[in-house]
């Protein structure tokens, strides 16, 4: 495979979903920080769900498709009120991909087939509509049995990626997609499911690194998509 650091600015916008999900983003910063996704070549742009219409938009025509959240940051809805969530927004049918908060909680007591259980029926809400599932774990307040575990709940749902962080955690030192997580989930997933690293990707050596390592997604923050890519320092 072709090392990082040999890549266009096109390839490595590939693995990007530029993260656009502060809440307190004026409509004005939300289409520029969409804009930008979309110049810098990235998978997606990873809006909340209230910027749906303004996402789907502007990237009409372009290669950059629509990651949309759900039940973000916490993952603390029930399950009916998870899934009717998934359900509004992928019967859009413009969301290529969504990223459901796995109940941090429910892993950090062991009940791991309660996890498995709700990823399970959110997993084909959204697979039924042609839509890619990513699963949030928030790492950060995880030892790592249960990351290990929390995979395992992911493959057996039949999720598409498992991911890191949300970005938001509050309470806990925010250390995000460390190298050593991520290679903890890719020893435990074994290439049966693609993971995501998100959360404190802000260097382009580190964001090289995670390339090289075999990660397949990135999550960057709108300011840290230039300097990843080489753009800005």
């Amino acid at each position: 495979m072709k090392k990082a650091s040999e890549m266009t600015v096109e390839e490595l916008g590939a693995y990007i979903d530029q993260s656009v999900l502060k809440p307190d983003f004026t409509e004005t910063e939300i289409r520029k920080y969409i804009q930008e996704g979309i110049d810098y070549h990235c998978a997606t742009v990873c809006v909340n769900p209230s910027s749906l219409d303004i996402t789907a938009e502007m990237t009409e025509g372009t290669d950059t498709k629509i990651c949309v959240v759900c039940d973000f940051p916490f993952g603390t809805s029930t399950t009916a009120s998870k899934v009717l969530q998934a359900e509004t927004y992928c019967q859009r049918e413009d969301i290529y991909e969504l990223d459901i908060v796995a109940n941090f909680g429910w892993i950090r007591s062991g009940k791991y087939e309660e996890v498995t259980k709700e990823l399970l029926v959110i997993v084909e809400a959204c697979h039924a509509h042609g839509t890619a599932v990513k699963v949030i774990f928030e790492t950060d307040t995880l030892n790592e049995e249960q990351i290990r575990q929390a995979c395992e709940c992911a493959i057996a749902a039949n999720a598409d990626f498992v991911k890191t962080s949300t970005g938001f955690i509050t309470g806990y030192e925010s250390k995000g997609a460390t190298n050593e997580v991520i290679q903890i989930m890719m020893d435990q997933c074994k290439g049966r499911i693609k993971i995501k690293g998100s959360g404190g990707i802000r260097t382009r050596e580190h964001f090289l690194e995670l390339i090289d390592m075999g990660i397949d997604r990135m999550g960057i923050g709108f300011k840290s998509t230039p300097v990843v890519l080489g753009l800005e320092k």
